[in-house]
């Protein structure tokens, strides 16, 4: 199982890149090809869904905090001996704090 110390760091590295891939503007050039392929065929579904899977910090904070969890856990070599049922509540866990810290973020923005 994970410390509190690397909950926090992975917490805010996936806060960090959920950022970077739905707000950042760096990856702006990606996300208008991604809409301009999905207006191409609005009524496709599989395009609607990469869509909102880009646009949305919830949707996007899941999978990025699960691809920086599965890194480190295979990096620091800790997957083994660990029953799968505790990798995903890790995932729950470091998906949760870095969605409180985008929630903490969005709301700073209306105080702004």
């Amino acid at each position: 199982m994970i410390s509190l110390v690397v909950l926090v760091f992975l917490a805010l590295a996936g806060y960090r890149g959920t950022q970077l891939v739905v707000h950042d503007s760096i990856l702006d050039p990606v996300r208008h090809r991604i809409d301009a392929w999905q207006q191409r065929r609005p009524t496709s579904a599989f395009r609607e869904a990469v869509v909102t899977l880009i646009s949305c910090v919830y949707c996007t904070g899941w999978w990025v905090c699960g691809a920086l969890l599965l890194t480190w856990l295979l990096v620091t070599d800790t997957w083994h001996g660990t029953p799968v049922l505790v990798h995903g509540v890790e995932w729950l866990a470091v998906a949760g704090a870095a969605a409180l810290l985008n929630r903490w973020d969005d709301s700073r923005k209306d105080d702004a």
